[in-house]
């Protein structure tokens, strides 16, 4: 992979031409993607969907709309630090050119350090695009219920089993719904409606998002290759998906797909703000105490055979430590703050750390042969493991947590019942099977942006027809908000 093409401008449409005289004051390509995705109403949904506590009434804990922000600002950053950084494992496309040690300057491999940050700041954003109502539990609720579905008698399209009417690849696309391939599915519709205002990004920016290059019949969570680990594009966006990796350069000669070198910064970004801000969110509800997150962080230490990196993962909570010996009284508000700024301290460890990563082993990851997350093998491998296990501990199983889970559940299971039997003959209706009244409204009540997406998807081929209905479904309930999820389940099931 070389950065010439890895920081393509092309887009799927062609954008509109500026006024001549805006060009004294250019603006790169990569700082309209990030204007055109903060103007987009999928990103501003986003304000209203679960990061973690599903339906939360408090306005402290974040949303997936403040993850987002903070990802996008640590991805950047860390593009300002992979391009400038002092160390000798400095890629040479970020080096500045030096006279007298280069003896002539191969302006083909330069690399703005800016491109670097406005892309990664663009993938920040978009990263949870794709996510449904509910958080992660949402994307589990929409897999669990095609998975059983398709075991039951009366799923069936005109008298045939729909089990055995969709190819394996669609009921895996279906029955693996992820939130990652999703966004990709988003940020397709624009070419459906080259006039509209979707968003129309460059190819960097979409292969930047793109964690999983891997479709749903490659899927392999135990892979020793993390890009095999969830799936990452839908048979529906395949076209798109090759497209951009052709473009960029991360589609090999023998028909491989790497992931893009700023993707392992943007997941990086990703589980740096989550296994931080998601434990403020979890103490300021009373979830655990900061004495109690001392002691199983000590006991998790005390675990790890690697004497070098336990003593880092003791530094760090001796930082901790010390903050709060430092308070003189000791109360739920200053131990939150005294929280807080460690947090953000063992974010900039966090940081340092991946940079590093990055650096050293840069080679293997422009060669696509680099198989890790950026936290593999460094300093603070198991740090980084011990704060995603906190949640687990103290949160995840709470009744608290579990009730609204099941309200959830409850929530998403319905709408889906409702939507994907509506839609299963809609469009494709004969003597035999057509719609009630019921399903017809249910119909109707589907965004027309929805259906018209569906209209310039179909295809010659019932089969492939039909999984794309039931795409147009999981678009729709995909993108609601938890609010409106839950209003409209209300409001079909005659609740007040």
């Amino acid at each position: 992979m070389d950065w010439i093409r890895l920081i393509s401008s092309a887009t799927q449409v062609e954008r509109e031409n500026e006024p001549s005289e805006w060009e004294i004051y250019p603006i790169s390509d990569f700082e309209k993607d990030y204007k055109s995705i903060i103007s987009s109403a999928a990103f501003r949904r986003l304000q209203d969907k679960t990061q973690v506590f599903p339906l939360d009434k408090s306005d402290f804990v974040r949303t997936r709309l403040t993850h987002s922000v903070e990802v996008s600002t640590i991805a950047r950053q860390l593009g300002l630090m992979v391009t400038s950084n002092t160390t000798e494992y400095v890629p040479r496309e970020f080096k500045p050119y030096d006279p007298e040690k280069d003896s002539e300057p191969d302006k083909l491999l330069k690399v703005e350090p800016s491109v670097i940050s406005e892309i990664l700041s663009c993938a920040g954003l978009l990263h949870d695009l794709g996510n449904p109502p509910f958080g992660h539990f949402g994307e589990v609720v929409i897999r669990d219920w095609f998975a059983e579905e398709f075991e039951k008698d009366s799923f069936s399209y005109k008298g045939e089993l729909i089990k055995n009417i969709l190819t394996e690849r669609m009921k895996k696309d279906l029955c693996n719904f992820e939130g990652n391939a999703q966004a990709l599915r988003i940020l397709s519709k624009i070419k459906h409606n080259p006039m509209g205002y979707d968003m129309n990004l460059t190819y960097s920016a979409i292969n930047t998002l793109i964690k999983y290059p891997t479709n749903s019949l490659q899927i392999d969570d135990k892979s020793a290759d993390v890009k095999f680990h969830k799936v990452g594009y839908f048979l529906s966006e395949e076209e798109l998906f090759d497209t951009v990796c052709k473009s960029t350069g991360t589609k090999t000669e023998d028909n491989q797909y790497s992931r893009h070198p700023l993707t392992f910064l943007m997941e990086a970004a990703d589980d740096i703000a989550y296994s931080t801000a998601d434990l403020e969110d979890a103490l300021k509800k009373g979830m655990f105490t900061v004495d109690e997150f001392i002691t199983y962080f000590d006991s998790e230490c005390a675990k790890i055979n690697d004497t070098s990196k336990r003593n880092k993962s003791n530094d760090l909570i001796a930082d901790l430590k010390k903050r709060l010996s430092e308070i003189e009284t000791r109360d739920k508000e200053n131990e939150l703050i005294a929280f807080q700024k460690w947090s953000e301290y063992a974010r900039k460890w966090f940081m340092y750390c991946v940079i590093y990563s990055f650096s050293k082993n840069y080679k293997r990851i422009m060669q696509g042969t680099y198989k890790d997350d950026l936290f593999a093998s460094g300093f603070h491998q198991y740090s980084i493991k011990i704060l995603k296990g906190t949640m687990a501990k103290f949160a995840f199983n709470l009744p608290e947590i579990l009730k609204l889970e099941l309200a959830a559940k409850k929530i998403i299971s319905s709408l889906l019942k409702d939507f994907v039997y509506a839609v299963i003959h809609w469009e494709d209706e004969d003597e035999s099977y057509k719609l009630n009244k019921a399903q017809k409204k249910l119909v109707n009540i589907i965004s027309e942006n929805y259906k018209n997406d569906y209209k310039h998807s179909r295809t010659a081929d019932y089969r492939m027809n039909l999984y794309l209905r039931f795409l147009m479904v999981t678009d729709y309930i995909s993108g609601m908000t938890d609010s409106f999820a839950k209003n409209l389940y209300r409001e079909l099931n005659g609740i007040d």
